[in-house]
C-alpha cells in the first residue's frame, strides 16, 4: 500500500489497494492515512452495492438517510446520486448537520458521469480553524449554531451544534458551519448572525484549504464528515450517477456556549435562502 498526498492541507490517493479483500493490518492502515489526510481515493475498484455496504461497515454503523433517494430495498444504506434527479450539491456543505448525530464518514463510489467537468472539492475545517486569530478562534468557541434541512424542504428537521467541534479521534477542533444547512448562530441577533456566517463561509472555502478530484471509472473516494466540507462543481450538462453509503456518528462536541440565545432561535427558510453568500 502507497499513500500520494494530492493537497498541501488534505486528500491523498492510496495505491495498491483492493476495498474488496482487505485485512485487519490493511484497513488499520487505510484508516490511519484516512485520518491523516482527511479524504481518500482509490482508483480502479470494483464494488457492487453488497460490497460497498460491507467495506463502509468497517468504518462504524450505517446510516439509512431520511430524506435521498435509495438505491433498492435490498440495499437501504445505498444513496443513489442521479444528477438529473436532484443529485447535485454545488454548494460548500457538510452532510446532514441537521440530525443529532451528524454522519462520520462516507464512502462514494462513482458509477459514470461527464467526459470532462464534474469534479469535486473537499475543504479542510481543521485548517480553517487553525489558521484563524486567537481572538476569533475564542469567540467562535463560545457559539453554537443552528442547522436544518430547509434546502431539502424540511425546515423542521433541525440541530444544535457548537460552531468549533472537537475531533472525537484526534482531538483537533474545525470549524462546523456551511453555506447549504447552516441557518443562524442562536447567540447573535439574527443580522449579526448573518455577517458573521457570511463572514466564516467565505474563510472555510478559501483555495488554500482545498482539494480537488477528476473523476473516473472505478473511482472510490473516502471523507471525515466530521472535519471537511464538499463541492460537487456543476459544470456538466450530461448524467452524472454515484452511489454513497454514510457511517453515522457521534453528538457534535465542543465548549458550552457562553451566552444564552439572544432571541428566536433559527432564521427561517425563507430568511435563510436570502442569507449572504
Amino acid at each position: 500500500m502507497r499513500v500520494e498526498p494530492i493537497g498541501g492541507t488534505l486528500g491523498a490517493i492510496i495505491h495498491d489497494v483492493d476495498l474488496t479483500d482487505l485485512d485487519d493490518r490493511t484497513f488499520d492502515l487505510v484508516y490511519e492515512a484516512w485520518l491523516d489526510h482527511l479524504v481518500v481515493f482509490f482508483r480502479g475498484q470494483q464494488l457492487d452495492p453488497a460490497a460497498h455496504v460491507a467495506f463502509a461497515r468497517r468504518f462504524g454503523e450505517l446510516e439509512v438517510h431520511p430524506l435521498t433517494e435509495k438505491l433498492d430495498d435490498a440495499h437501504p444504506e445505498v444513496t443513489l446520486l442521479h444528477s438529473d434527479r436532484g443529485g447535485r450539491a454545488d454548494v460548500w456543505h457538510s452532510d446532514v448537520p441537521f440530525l443529532p448525530t451528524p454522519p462520520k464518514a462516507a464512502v462514494l463510489r462513482y458509477l459514470r458521469g461527464p467526459d470532462v467537468g464534474g469534479d469535486t472539492m473537499w475543504s479542510n475545517q481543521l485548517a480553517a480553524f487553525e489558521a484563524m486569530s486567537e481572538p476569533m478562534q475564542q469567540f467562535l468557541t463560545g457559539l453554537t449554531a443552528i442547522h436544518t434541512a430547509w434546502s431539502q424542504g424540511r425546515p423542521d428537521m433541525q440541530a444544535e451544534h457548537p460552531v468549533v467541534r472537537t475531533h472525537p479521534e484526534t482531538g483537533r477542533r474545525s470549524l462546523y458551519v456551511n453555506r447549504l444547512f447552516t441557518t443562524s448562530i442562536p447567540q447573535l441577533h439574527p443580522l449579526e448572525s448573518q455577517g458573521l456566517l457570511a463572514q466564516l463561509y467565505t474563510w472555510a472555502e478559501q483555495p488554500e484549504f482545498t482539494c480537488r478530484w477528476a473523476w473516473r471509472d472505478g473511482d472510490v473516494a473516502i471523507w471525515d464528515n466530521r472535519a471537511t466540507m464538499h463541492y460537487a462543481i456543476g459544470d456538466y450538462t450530461s448524467e452524472r450517477v454515484m452511489q454513497r453509503v454514510t457511517v453515522i456518528g457521534d453528538e457534535p462536541a465542543g465548549d458550552e456556549a457562553r451566552w444564552p440565545h439572544h432571541g428566536k432561535v433559527a432564521l427561517s427558510a425563507a430568511s435563510a435562502m436570502h442569507r449572504p453568500r
